[in-house]
């Protein structure tokens, strides 16, 4: 798999190496020379143009306070601190409002001192409009000039010429910057010749000094005339079938595709162009949730997060350190895990206190042990058995982890006042057909029913399969690409929702800062994915033709599903405040009548997996477990069976 060289909190690396001029005092002392001199210049001008016979006594007595006023209005608007050859309208704009309010200081002040006789002559107003215009063209002319030099004329004499040629998808403003941004670098290995847009109207048109060349539908033969291989785009810039359409045209003609991410632009910054990632393929753009209202809940709070050795716990973490809790506790029954993701908290966030806690949340004891020592403040569950197969052979570490385990957590949580809850739950518990998706649904059910008399803020998180995670489709999809296939799916008709561990860990913070206790929090994760389709694209990432890896239809296993969903028929979505965030209103469930549920499945534990099931299916009555077909074909679900129908 390509990967970007560049680490997520490593600095841009610099073009130009630090030096005694370089440094802030210096530039800002340097500004202030160069505008004091480019002021006496153009009042000099101004008095010049004015007067036939140069009224030098004048001249001299009025220059030191003109220049007094100008540099004055120049400190208080800061503008000594733009920088000269990345000008834009809006610093020319800032000259003229400096240059209008200098003009005005400048007439008043010498109105008043020719009244008070402090000058014998009164500045002429002429002298001080011609002195506003020689500043604003002087100033404003003199950014163009440098910018212009520095994107038009530097890059001929200083670019590399074995720079690849590059299109960018993105004539509009933004295309224009990037585009900008990479002709004017040194070493950064492209150059781009023109652009791409979606809009046809566009084509032929220009974009600053480069081409608008084609529609992105149709842009390989005008690349292939050009000598053009690599295509560029900016990271989250087009739809996700634009982007999915695009890459295959990429694949299919020999042109190498490659990213540019979102980041702020400047001269001196070198630009960390990247290869295509495997979470560019979701068919949507990445969701960007609140970090505000996250850190306002986590900063300074006693934090607690079970299951924190697993792929989603560990990056909640990971995301918890940015907001500087006052403490945060991981706890996990995996020692290893643990250790390592310690240590890592420990390098990446040195001011945050980090205590690690080994315990298993179907230990009540230990786990009130645990709260009575920590008191935490937010908790967020993360600990749950995630693999439907296995689950479907052993029931009872379902019922032990998912569902009492969930319990116990939750019991104390409530026990020992913590501010809000939040539970990791799945799309799978959403008329579930396996073990594991019944018992989050049981376990939600419980939190749902316990926050009904609790003063503790109960919260949960549903979502779908998580790009990435430890045992999840794409790292076995990867391993299985390593060893030469071939890859094996269960049917090539299943879909599934997906989303990166980023977009989970924020769902599950962002929940819990919006939450108000009692909702089920749903992200909205686009179209679902053809697991087949994703196999076929791990297979192009990887540098291999489509058809150079098998792959292979092993058929359902126990308790998977062709489809999942995300609501039950009888919940309710409700907008929230995010975009892509949406609540899920689920009917109102007893608490003693769950608790009496969850007794009688806690007793069931020494009994066969079918007798567990059996009695699920009592209590949810959305569950139907997988059976095999007459045929002894792979097992079905009554409910996929009618989807499947349906679809055809």
């Amino acid at each position: 798999m390509a990967e970007n060289n560049r680490q997520p909190n490593e600095k841009l690396t610099l073009t130009r190496e630090n030096s005694f001029w370089t440094k802030r005092p210096v530039v800002y002392a340097r500004s202030f020379v160069v505008n004091f001199l480019v002021y006496g210049c153009v009042f000099y001008l101004a008095f010049l143009i004015k007067y036939d016979s140069f009224p030098w006594s004048f001249f001299w007595k009025a220059l030191p306070w003109a220049l007094a006023i100008k540099l004055l209005v120049l400190f208080a608007a800061r503008s000594y601190r733009n920088i000269g050859y990345y000008a834009t309208f809006r610093e020319l704009y800032s000259i003229v409002v400096d240059s209008v309010v200098g003009f005005a200081g400048i007439v008043l002040f010498f109105k008043i001192g020719h009244h008070l006789g402090i000058f014998k002559d009164n500045l002429s107003f002429s002298v001080a409009v011609l002195d506003m215009i020689f500043s604003i063209v002087a100033r404003g002319g003199g950014r163009m000039v440098k910018r212009f030099y520095f994107e038009s004329i530097a890059p001929t004499f200083e670019g590399n010429p074995d720079d690849e040629p590059a299109f960018l998808v993105g004539a509009n403003s933004r295309g224009a910057r990037v585009a900008n941004g990479i002709n004017t670098q040194r070493n950064v290995g492209v150059r781009v010749v023109g652009f791409l847009t979606i809009h046809e109207y566009k084509v032929k048109m220009r974009l600053g000094s480069l081409p608008v060349v084609a529609n992105v539908d149709d842009f390989v033969p005008v690349a292939k005339k050009a000598k053009v291989k690599t295509i560029l785009f900016i990271a989250g810039s087009l739809p996700g079938k634009v982007f999915r359409a695009l890459y295959e045209k990429c694949d299919q003609n020999g042109l190498v595709l490659r990213v540019v991410p979102q980041v702020e632009y400047y001269p001196d910054t070198k630009i960390p162009i990247r290869d295509v990632d495997v979470n560019d393929l979701l068919k949507r753009d990445p969701v960007r949730l609140d970090d505000e209202q996250i850190r306002a809940l986590v900063s300074g709070k006693r934090v607690l997060v079970t299951g924190a050795g697993g792929s989603i716990g560990s990056e909640i973490c990971r995301q918890l350190a940015r907001f500087a809790p006052g403490e945060l506790f991981i706890l996990g029954r995996g020692e290893n895990r643990i250790f390592f993701l310690d240590r890592e908290l420990r390098s990446t966030n040195p001011k945050v206190k980090v205590t690690p806690i080994i315990a298993d949340v179907q230990n009540a004891e230990r786990i009130d042990g645990v709260f009575q020592a920590t008191r935490p403040e937010l908790v967020f569950h993360a600990a749950a058995h995630k693999h439907v197969p296995l689950m479907e052979a052993n029931a009872c570490e379902a019922i032990r982890n998912n569902i009492y385990g969930t319990k116990v957590v939750a019991d104390c949580s409530d026990k020992y006042g913590v501010e809000k809850f939040v539970m990791v739950s799945t799309d799978k518990a959403v008329n579930p057909s396996s073990v594991m998706g019944c018992s989050k649904q049981m376990a939600e059910r419980y939190v749902n029913a316990l926050a009904v008399r609790s003063k503790t803020k109960f919260i949960v998180t549903r979502f779908g399969n998580v790009l990435g995670s430890n045992g999840s489709v794409v790292p076995i999809f990867t391993k299985q690409i390593e060893n030469g296939g071939p890859i094996t799916i269960t049917d090539k008709r299943m879909t599934r929702y997906f989303m990166t561990i980023p977009e989970a860990s924020q769902l599950v913070l962002d929940a819990a800062a919006m939450g108000k206790g009692g909702e089920i929090f749903v992200l909205d994760m686009g179209e679902p994915v053809r697991i087949m389709e994703l196999a076929k694209d791990l297979v192009r990432l990887s540098g291999l033709p489509e058809r150079a890896i098998e792959i292979q239809e092993v058929g359902l296993r126990p308790g998977e599903k062709l489809y999942e969903e995300l609501y039950f028929e009888t919940e309710t979505r409700i907008p929230t405040t995010q975009k892509k965030l949406f609540a899920a209103q689920h009917r109102q469930f007893d608490l003693d009548e769950v608790q009496k549920q969850i007794d009688e499945l806690l007793s069931m534990t020494s009994r066969t997996s079918d007798e567990i099931r059996a009695r699920l299916r009592d209590f949810v009555p959305e569950y139907k477990p997988t059976v095999l077909p007459k045929n002894g074909s792979a097992p079905q679900n009554e409910s996929d069976s009618r989807k499947g129908d349906e679809k055809k």
